[in-house]
């Protein structure tokens, strides 16, 4: 089902198609803490430059993948925070599982060690997705912010590398 599924690094011509599949997740109310889609300027200062990809389905954007840094700190360095959106359009077509296994793959030719991902309770088909990947959940962290006016809570996981890093489970 999922073999016309291509993955590409993303660039900037794919922008408004990253960013109305963003605007889906921020309008679920169970994907991100933001209320409002980034601009370009926004959204490509907070992500890291490298291991951005999307996904495609006969050339239309249908899934994005990418990391933030969760610390400036050196010996952070092989540590990130992963987001992934999926088009509504395209759920249940493995377009999460491939984007996932191609962001992993990738992360560790950059010497990424730590994957780390904050998902709320209720999203639980993005938790599975992740688990299916070898995330483990960390723990809850509660109340950790307000998405309108209510406190919300997100589960912590984390993969961690069995190529790069060894030696740091």
């Amino acid at each position: 089902m999922n073999q016309d599924i291509v993955i590409t690094e993303m660039s900037f011509a794919d922008w408004n198609s990253v960013r109305e599949i963003f605007i889906e997740g921020i309008r679920t109310a169970n994907a991100t803490f933001r209320t409002e889609a980034p601009s370009w300027d926004e959204w490509n200062d907070d992500h890291l430059r490298y291991c951005r990809f999307v996904a495609k389905q006969n050339g239309a954007v249908v899934g994005w993948v990418a990391f933030t840094s969760i610390s400036t700190m050196r010996a952070f360095s092989g540590v990130v925070e992963v987001s992934i959106y999926i088009a509504s359009t395209a759920a249940g077509m493995g377009v999460g599982s491939k984007l996932l296994q191609h962001i992993i793959d990738s992360s560790e030719q950059q010497q990424i060690w730590t994957i780390q991902a904050m998902i709320f309770p209720e999203n639980i088909a993005s938790i599975n997705l992740h688990k299916k990947f070898g995330f483990e959940e960390v723990g809850t962290r509660k109340q950790i912010g307000r998405l309108n006016g209510i406190w919300r809570d997100v589960v912590l996981l984390e993969r961690r590398s069995n190529m790069v890093g060894i030696g740091v489970k």
